[in-house]
């Protein structure tokens, strides 16, 4: 596991924060002082990652402003030790002013209690039964994308859709990790999900039985709605998905297709490398996307396909659920003008984590690289917009989503005034 010096910081005692912190760790002993250090040692890394990373290099004054930042702290601490109304559990204190320090810098950065610190760094896998939810953090936990086929996508739940409880488990103060792992569980048993949807303000409960879920694949088929265009469904970024690409492409050719509409909508799971495989094939050479590492030059992800290059014209259909790989694949092809975009904004998550241990065994869990598009432009945590917008009206929850679809129907309202154009 990856663990940059850059971010070893000193974790020696507490001598010179001030006395009133040492008389508290004095009064409140080790556990506490553990605590503090495992705070203070917090503060530098995400200093540095903000100001000496992916975010531009931190300039002479800005670390000094961090430890200004940090006697602030020290000052917050002492009034709310002395002056607050009861007994302060400073543990519980300083545990959520960690949180509060990684959540302010994305969404998939988190603090990571001991435990979920060790089970990352043993490897430990989750249970294989899921129902299907690829979720973030916004304030609760929300749904990225519910996968094709899945128990959450049969059930209709829908990108944006928020998970308030858990089993019961409010979900305000639970990292993504700690989310998936609750949402994972043995094949056959049951979670029980509170979901709020739009500006409802009940939530809504469904149980849903976790499933052993099978791999999704590339599909491809001809439009029946309008002559000449096929339709490829790329439901994750999956490695060998190039190849089931090519293969969908060449047939969809074969059988007399001379657009094609990709549909990435939902597809949130894969990596970064297979999808910059995928874009490739599109584009005959020229960069697809930027890598940018915490402490590492920027490296170009360059196409090398030349005249083997797919020429056909593509309409991408996106959604909130289109997210990291799904997002590197769209603007690569709109960015090298080899494709049109129709639907809603994508989900703005392109970055990578890693951990970074504290002192005291808990972790920050911190993004560290992230995929920008290839002029350069950050796709996290914004996202892209269409080229072309197409709002989506939701049922209520527990409502069956429409079978109509309003994005794909729009693409082929705009293949077919490009053909008439061209005709």
């Amino acid at each position: 596991m990856l663990r940059p010096t850059a971010w070893r910081v000193s974790t020696g005692p507490v001598a010179g924060r001030g006395p009133w912190l040492r008389k508290l760790v004095a009064k409140r002993g080790p556990a506490l002082r553990t605590r503090i250090i495992a705070f203070f040692a917090s503060i530098p890394i995400i200093a540095f990652a903000v100001v000496g990373g992916y975010y531009g290099r931190a300039a002479a004054g800005e670390e000094e402003q961090t430890y200004r930042h940090l006697r602030v702290f020290e000052d917050v601490v002492s009034l709310i030790s002395n002056n607050y109304v009861e007994l302060v559990d400073l543990d519980d204190v300083l545990e959520g002013a960690l949180r509060g320090l990684a959540e302010g810098l994305d969404s998939d950065s988190a603090y990571l209690s001991p435990s979920d610190a060790r089970r990352i760094e043993s490897g430990q896998r989750l249970p294989e039964g899921r129902v299907g939810l690829d979720v973030t953090r916004r304030y609760y936990l929300q749904v990225i994308a519910a996968l094709d086929g899945s128990p959450a996508a049969e059930a209709g739940i829908a990108p944006g859709d928020y998970v308030r409880a858990i089993d019961g488990e409010p979900t305000r103060l639970l990292s993504v990790i700690e989310g998936e792992r609750r949402l994972h569980g043995e094949p056959g048993t049951t979670v029980t999900l509170s979901l709020i949807r739009g500006s409802t303000q009940e939530p809504y409960d469904i149980a849903l039985v976790r499933e052993r879920l099978a791999p999704t694949a590339v599909s491809g088929r001809l439009l029946a709605q309008v002559d000449g265009v096929g339709y490829l469904r790329i439901p994750a970024f999956d490695e060998g998905v190039a190849e089931a690409v090519a293969e969908e492409i060449a047939a969809l050719e074969a059988n007399g297709a001379s657009h094609v509409v990709i549909d990435v909508r939902n597809a949130a799971e894969g990596a970064y490398e297979a999808a910059v495989q995928a874009a490739g094939l599109f584009v005959a050479d020229g960069t697809l996307a930027i890598r940018e590492e915490h402490g590492a030059a920027s490296t170009p992800l360059e196409s090398t396909t030349g005249e083997d290059a797919i020429g056909l014209p593509v309409t991408l259909l996106t959604n909130f659920g289109s997210s990291g790989p799904a997002e590197v694949f769209v603007s690569a092809l709109v960015e090298r003008d080899r494709a049109t975009s129709i639907g809603q904004r994508t989900a703005g998550r392109t970055s990578l984590q890693r951990l970074v241990p504290l002192p005291d065994g808990s972790a920050l869990w911190l993004s560290w690289a992230r995929y920008l598009t290839a002029a350069g432009e950050s796709i996290h945590p914004f996202g892209l917009a269409p080229g072309i917008g197409v709002a989506v009206q939701l049922p209520e929850l527990g409502e069956p989503l429409p079978e109509e679809d309003a994005v794909l129907e729009r693409a082929i309202e705009e293949i077919e005034g490009l053909a008439a154009e061209a005709a």
